[in-house]
C-alpha cells in the first residue's frame, strides 16, 4: 500500500523561507514532485525530480525553489525561499511508480503574509 506523508507547511512572511518534506512508502518511485493549488485555481506544477536528480520547475518558482530527493529514504524536499503572497496554496506531494501510477499526499497549507 502506497502512502505519502507530507510535512513542513505553515505561515511565513513575504521574503521568508519554508521547507516541505514528503516521505513515500510502498513502492519504488520514478518521479517525485510538488504541485500546488491556490483557492479558486487549478492544481499546477511547482517542481519535479527523477531518480537521477533531473529537475523541472515551473517558471514562477525558478530561482526561488529547490527540489531535492533522497532515494534511500524515498523522500522529496522542496526548499522555498523568497516567498511571495502568490505562493500561498495547498502544496501536494506527488509520487509516480515505475508502472506510471500517480499517488498524492494529503496536502499541506503554505500561507505567505504581506
Amino acid at each position: 500500500q502506497v502512502q505519502l506523508v507530507e510535512s513542513g507547511g505553515g505561515l511565513v512572511q513575504v521574503g521568508g523561507s519554508l521547507r516541505l518534506s514528503c516521505t513515500a512508502s510502498g513502492s519504488i518511485f520514478s518521479i517525485m514532485g510538488w504541485y500546488r493549488q491556490a483557492t479558486g485555481k487549478e492544481r499546477e506544477l511547482a517542481a519535479t525530480i527523477n531518480r537521477s536528480g533531473k529537475t523541472n520547475y515551473a517558471d514562477s518558482v525558478k530561482g526561488r525553489f529547490t527540489i531535492s530527493r533522497d532515494n534511500a529514504k524515498n523522500t522529496v524536499y522542496l526548499q522555498m525561499n523568497s516567498l511571495k503572497p502568490e505562493d500561498t496554496a495547498v502544496y501536494y506531494c506527488n509520487a509516480r511508480t515505475l508502472g506510471n501510477k500517480d499517488y498524492w499526499g494529503q496536502g499541506t497549507q503554505v500561507t505567505v503574509s504581506s
